[in-house]
Formats: C-alpha cells, structure tokens, sequence
C-alpha cells in the first residue's frame, strides 16, 4: 500500500451526521432580521406564550399551517407610516412598529430550533402548504450565505404552485417567482433581506440569465406574479411586476423616499420659517421692552430732578 492510500484511509471522512448540520451566516443573535422586527416577535405574546410550548420541528410545522396566511413581516393595517420621516417612517422597516405577523414570528421560532439540511429541505418540498415551503424559502434567505442561495434555489425556479404573499390578498404569484424575487431584490415589504455582495449578485444573475436561456426550449416556466398564469419568463414583464409591487407597497406603508425627503424638506422648511417668526416677534419684544426701560429711567431721572429742585426751593425760602 502506498504511503497516499495509507494517508486517505487515516484521513477522517464527513459523517452523514455532519453534513446534515445546517451551518448559519451572518449574526447568529438576530436571524439577520430588521432590529424592530425582531424586537416584537420577541416581545408579542403569540411567539412568548403560544410557540413557546412547542417544542418540537414537526409541531411547528403544523403551527405554520393553519395560521400563516401570507408572508409579510406586518399585519394588514396595523403599521401606520403614512406622513411619518426620518427614523420614523418608510418603507424600510425603521420606526414605529405594529403588529408581527404570525409567518415572521414561525419563521423565527424556526430558527430557535436550529434546522438540519434534512428539516431545511423538508419545508421546501412539503406538500401540504405554500406557505410552509415559502418560510423554508425565506429561512434559507436570511440565514445561508449569499454564495449558496443559487444552490438551494435553482431547482425551485420554475415551480409553478401557486401563493400569495400579501396580507389580505391580492398579490398571487408562484413559487418560482417568488424565489427569483429573493434572488435579485433586497425588498421584502416593510423590511430587507440580508444584502449580497456585488460581485456574488452578478454571478447569480449570470446564473439565473443561462438557466432562462437552457428553460425556454424545453418548458415554459410560470412567471407571472400577478395572474399565475404560464408564460415564458420576461425581464420586462419582472420590471413591470416591480414597479407595481413598489407602488402597492407605497400605497400601503406610505410614500417612497423621495416623497419621504419632499416632504420632510417641506417641514424643515415650515420649522425654520417659524422659526425665523419667531426670532423676529422676540427681537421686536426685546426692543420694545428696551425702550420701555429707557423711557420709564428718564421718566425716574426727571422726577429725581425735579424733586432735588423743589427740596433746594424749600430749604432756602
């Protein structure tokens, strides 16, 4: 036996047990998510009392069927940041909070049981709910490194079942689309994903541009996100799907960044000009009050004069 053999047989192989250990990028402490995001799941009730009972990865997996109804980080209407700037507004995901919704705070609970590669894949081929292979999706996002995302999602591209993402409805896609979205758009709602490095997001879309060209001959993938329907994927039509995914998100969370600054310069603008108001009405006050002063000592003066004259009078009559 050589002395290589002898070597690659001493040398240790991974284990199954190994390879199945799901390993986590980025801040271990938060799941990477928005810091008021994660603050009111930890803070609400459902994730404190409710998911803390469960215990196990397939109870929370039953959990996420029967109550996640769509996949954004807010419950319709609970979060108002229409009018609101600076720190306390946009769509971002900085300011007042609302009420979490029930996929983010599963989705969280998912990670506090620290997935296996087995459980991971598990959620992304579950038969039961789109929803529940959406939030696979999405714990992949958040918590994979940016250099494997193409990996785990290019068998996924094309998949043509069916959700809706949008609390109260209205927003049906697929789950292929929806998995292209979180390829090539940090936007996620009120909230961002974990951000990709420029020069991994050239090569996943270099990536995704030779998987549409090797699909087109063979199958027709579903890439409408607003009717479901099969048809060829379109980069324009993504950028129109955009443009109205921004506007429904403008409609919903308020205006976008420039409304946002217009009307914030508008307000800085009314501030100083009141501001300035202000000053003046104090400037004028001042003034007039120092020519009361003024006026009230010469009055004084005058009275003390005329008081020395009259005692001079007096003593010498």
């Amino acid at each position: 036996m050589s002395e290589a053999e002898d070597f690659n047989q001493q040398k240790p192989t991974k284990t199954s047990k190994q390879h199945n250990v799901l390993p986590i990028w980025g801040n271990e402490q938060t799941m990477n998510l928005n810091p008021l995001i994660l603050a009111n799941i930890q803070g609400s009730s459902y994730f404190k009392v409710h998911l803390f009972k469960l215990k196990t990865y397939h109870e929370v997996v039953d959990e996420i069927y029967y109550q996640v109804k769509h996949l954004e980080p807010w419950e319709r209407g609970s979060r108002k940041t229409a009018g609101q700037t600076g720190m306390c507004g946009g769509v971002r995901g900085v300011g007042a909070g609302g009420i979490v919704s029930t996929a983010f705070c599963l989705l969280y609970k998912l990670y506090t049981l620290r997935l296996t590669r087995k459980q991971v894949n598990g959620l992304l081929q579950h038969s039961d709910s789109p929803y529940i292979r959406a939030l696979g999706f999405m714990y992949i996002r958040y918590t994979q490194p940016p250099a494997d995302l193409f990996d785990w999602y290019v068998d996924y591209l094309d998949d043509d079942e069916e959700v809706d993402p949008r609390a109260g409805g209205g927003g049906t896609t697929t789950i292929g689309a929806l998995v292209r979205q979180m390829l090539i758009k940090l936007d996620w709602f009120s909230t961002l994903f974990p951000r990709i490095p420029v020069p991994i997001q050239k090569q996943i879309e270099q990536k995704l541009a030779e998987h549409n060209r090797q699909m087109v001959p063979i199958k027709q993938p579903a890439a409408n996100y607003r009717t479901g329907n099969t048809s060829n994927y379109n980069q324009n039509r993504l950028d129109v799907d955009r443009r109205e995914h921004d506007d429904r998100d403008k409609r919903d969370y308020g205006d976008g960044d420039k409304d946002r600054y217009a009307k914030d310069r508008a307000r800085r603008d009314d501030r100083d000009r009141d501001r300035n108001r202000d000053r003046d009405r104090r400037d004028r006050d001042r003034e007039r009050y120092r020519d009361r002063s003024r006026d009230r000592h010469r009055e004084r003066s005058r009275e003390r004069v005329r008081h020395r004259s009259r005692s001079r009078d007096r003593r010498y009559r």
